[in-house]
């Protein structure tokens, strides 16, 4: 559905939906992106937009259906920074994770939080570190998904604060958090926008923003650089598309996509959820997701990280 406009304008003729496919359940941050971009992008293009929720396998299913789709610009991945990790910590994908996809857009950054349930007598990052480690293979911990940035984000904290505790996979952030949220698990780092309103409400404690500098929606929580921790670890989300998709098509949809990030209501509603709206070129993000395959192939070979 990008295209110069004539070639986008068979597709809005025929009605068909642009689809925005998010590989997990709904409620995490990568959900809320791609529902504010569905709910504005009809009003810059013309042509209305879903979203679909496409889980399994940490990500997999949702990426692969994209990679396998029509590319025509109607079926448009949510990506975020799961993907480039994966893609380091897997050994088999079934598609070449460098050349399956064109990436339009680096559209919001936002910092990991790690939380735990109020039930933990912790209150603060290093009394979580002393109870994980004077309890050991007592504390389980949720995430989105195997090599998921919640999954990766909680392996790295364990081997910088050289703790124990048990993964439990679930079928997205938003699933991962509920089980925090309910007691199942104990902790989790997830992206801020998802957790800050169970922050704010108490029913999860937050101990760390995993980033240089305290968040200006959460400037109580401690950043991990004044903690000690080196876990500058921002949480990217983005739109890619298949790569044989047509330049043009790539472009048309490209430019509606950071109409709709421009769009003043869009840029308030994100900023007070947490995210760091970017809305980069299509160079940007290639390199950002190329980038951190890189850096993420360093980090999980350096310290073991394996997927479970």
């Amino acid at each position: 559905m990008n295209t110069s406009s004539a070639q986008a304008a068979p597709a809005a003729r025929s009605g068909k939906p642009v689809t925005l496919v998010v590989p997990y359940g709904a409620g995490g941050s990568t959900d809320i992106m791609a529902r504010i971009m569905a709910q504005h992008l009809p009003g810059v293009s013309g042509q209305s937009a879903i979203v679909e929720n496409r889980t399994g396998g940490g990500g997999l299913v949702g990426w692969d259906s994209v990679a396998r789709a029509t590319p025509d610009g109607q079926t448009v991945l949510t990506n975020e920074i799961s993907f480039p990790i994966s893609a380091a910590l897997l050994p088999r994908m079934p598609f070449d994770p460098k050349t399956a996809f064109a990436h339009l857009t680096i559209a919001a950054s936002v910092p990991h939080v790690l939380v735990v349930h109020p039930s933990l007598p912790v209150s603060n990052l290093r009394e979580f570190v002393a109870y994980a480690k004077a309890n050991p293979g007592k504390l389980n911990y949720g995430s989105g998904g195997n090599g998921t940035n919640t999954h990766m984000g909680a392996e790295l904290f364990k081997n910088l604060a050289g703790v124990f505790s048990t993964h439990i996979p679930y079928r997205g952030g938003g699933p991962a958090l509920q089980a925090v949220l309910a007691g199942d698990v104990q902790w989790m780092t997830t992206a801020l926008p998802g957790a800050l309103p169970h922050i704010k409400s108490g029913r999860i404690k937050a101990l760390m923003v995993t980033a240089n500098d305290r968040s200006p929606v959460a400037p109580d929580i401690p950043s991990a650089k004044e903690l000690g921790m080196n876990m500058d670890m921002p949480f990217w989300l983005g739109f890619s598309v298949p790569s044989a998709t047509p330049a043009a098509v790539q472009n048309k949809l490209q430019k509606d996509m950071l109409a709709v990030l421009a769009l003043p209501e869009v840029k308030k509603r994100l900023g007070d959820m947490g995210f760091d709206v970017i809305g980069s070129s299509s160079d940007v993000a290639k390199q950002q997701v190329e980038g951190d395959m890189q850096r993420w192939g360093k980090l999980i070979q350096s310290t073991g990280i394996k997927p479970d």
